[in-house]
C-alpha cells in the first residue's frame, strides 16, 4: 500500500493515548489531544492554523497532505450523531475519487475504527500487518471519510481508490456553497452499521485538505466538531 493509500487509513500515534472519553471541545490544540500526522518525509505537509478566538481550524493545502488528528473513544449508542461545520475556498478541479491519481479533496473528515478480529479475513489481516510494519501500530482496521468532492453528487459513496478498508462518502460537492460555512450532521452509528462489520468501535477522528496528487491549492476550515445524541441539535 502506497503512502497515498495509507492516507486513507493511517493516523497519529495519538490514537494510543489513554484518557480520551471522546469529548470534542471547540479547541483544536494539543491540550485536547490534537496533533499533526505527516505521511512520510517526502510528502509535503499541509499548514494548520488554530484560530482560538473563533474555534476554527484553518488548513492551507498546496500540493500537500497531512492530517490534524486526535484519539476518540465514544459510546455510539448514547452519542451516535457527528456534527461539524466546514468551509472551502473552492472545490478541486481535476480530482477524481475513482482513480488513485485523483484521490484528492478540498476537505475531508475521517473517523477511524477498530474492528472485531473475527470480521477480518486473511488477506485483509495480511495487508494491515504490512501497513503497520511500515507505518506503525496506529494504522486502524477501517475508516469512514466524509469529503467535499468536485464531481460526484452528494450521497455518492465508494471504497477508497487505494484500499477497500476505507469508505469515501460525498457529503458536499461542487462550488455552489464554496466560501460559505455549511453545517453538517451524520448519523455515525448508522453509517458504521451500513458500511462496517458489527462491533466496529471508533478510535480516532481527523480532518484534512488533500492536494498532493493533483498539485492544486485550497483552503479548508473546520469548526463545531462534536458528537451528540440522536435527538440533540448540532448548532
Amino acid at each position: 500500500m502506497s503512502p497515498a493509500g495509507i492516507a486513507a487509513l493511517v493516523f497519529s500515534s495519538a490514537a494510543a493515548l489513554a484518557g480520551s472519553d471522546g469529548h470534542l471541545s471547540a479547541r483544536w490544540d494539543a491540550a485536547e489531544g490534537w496533533q499533526e500526522q505527516r505521511l512520510g518525509a517526502t510528502l509535503r505537509p499541509n499548514r494548520f492554523e488554530i484560530q482560538a478566538e473563533t474555534g476554527v481550524l484553518r488548513i492551507n493545502s498546496q500540493s500537500s497532505m497531512s492530517l490534524w488528528a486526535r484519539p476518540l473513544a465514544v459510546d455510539l449508542a448514547s452519542r451516535p450523531v457527528l456534527c461539524w461545520r466546514w468551509r472551502i475556498s473552492a472545490p478541486l478541479q481535476s480530482a477524481d475519487m475513482s482513480k488513485k491519481a485523483g484521490d484528492d479533496y478540498a476537505a475531508r473528515l475521517y473517523i477511524a475504527f477498530r474492528l472485531p478480529p473475527q470480521s477480518l479475513d486473511w488477506p485483509t489481516r495480511a495487508q494491515l500487518a504490512i501497513a503497520r510494519r511500515l507505518y506503525g501500530e496506529a494504522v486502524p482496521d477501517a475508516a469512514l471519510n466524509y469529503v467535499w468532492d468536485n464531481r460526484h453528487p452528494v450521497g455518492h459513496h465508494a471504497p477508497n481508490a487505494y484500499t477497500g478498508q476505507t469508505r469515501m462518502v460525498v457529503q458536499r460537492s461542487g462550488a455552489a456553497q464554496a466560501g460559505q460555512w455549511v453545517q453538517e450532521r451524520r448519523h455515525l452509528a448508522e453509517d458504521a452499521r451500513t458500511w462496517l462489520p458489527a462491533g466496529a468501535q471508533p478510535v480516532l477522528v481527523a480532518v484534512a485538505a488533500d492536494t498532493d496528487n493533483t498539485g492544486e491549492s485550497v483552503v479548508a476550515e473546520f469548526a463545531g466538531l462534536k458528537l451528540v445524541g440522536a435527538q440533540d441539535r448540532c448548532d
